[in-house]
């Protein structure tokens, strides 16, 4: 199934928001927005997507169909960092759109029964998991650079600086990351 990766950020005034970020809530808020704004037709698209839905016949090939596999709402929260804001949403190819267009819709985060104002901001929209790394990367790196310049003294400027040396992707990094994923069957 071909997927899209969405990148985006939560912004919120209030600190404790973040910190009370979780996957569901998130997940959850996504999909209220998504009904909100594209209705039924929009809800069904982007939620329902049925994997392996090669059926198998039932009893003396009576022409009955069961679906082996569960279905997966979507879309789906990948990854989710409360402490920096980022967000990895997975959707089909075809739904993407629809969910992007609704994501400026979501208005707060509900968790524990506190509501929290936020908006998501997309930063990038991708093929793969990798694709939306390299721009997270890159990203993080301009905006440490925006705040570089911004800097009043000598030692914002040497913690910035090295924060700035630390975000680079080296390729022993990428080989080892490569070696995991390996199960050693070939």
């Amino acid at each position: 199934a071909v997927r899209r990766y969405v990148l985006c950020e939560v912004v919120s005034e209030d600190p404790r928001c973040r910190q009370c970020i979780e996957d569901r809530a998130l997940g959850l808020a996504v999909r209220d927005a998504i009904a909100r704004v594209h209705g039924d037709y929009g809800l069904a698209c982007c939620s329902i997507s049925f994997t392996g839905a090669g059926g198998t016949r039932g009893p003396a090939g009576a022409g009955s169909l069961r679906v082996r596999s569960p279905v997966r709402v979507c879309p789906t929260v990948k990854y989710l960092n409360a402490y920096t804001g980022t967000v990895l949403l997975r959707c089909r190819k075809d739904s993407y759109r629809l969910l992007c267009s609704a994501l400026p819709f979501v208005r707060y985060l509900e968790n524990r029964g506190q509501r929290y104002p936020c908006f998501l901001n997309t930063l990038h929209v991708g093929g793969t998991i990798r694709t939306c790394q390299k721009f997270l990367i890159q990203y993080n790196r301009t905006q440490l650079l925006m705040l570089l310049q911004n800097c009043t003294n000598e030692e914002e400027r040497q913690c910035i600086q090295k924060s700035l040396l630390s975000c680079s992707l080296t390729e022993e990094q990428s080989q080892s990351g490569d070696e995991e994923e390996d199960d050693g069957t070939e």
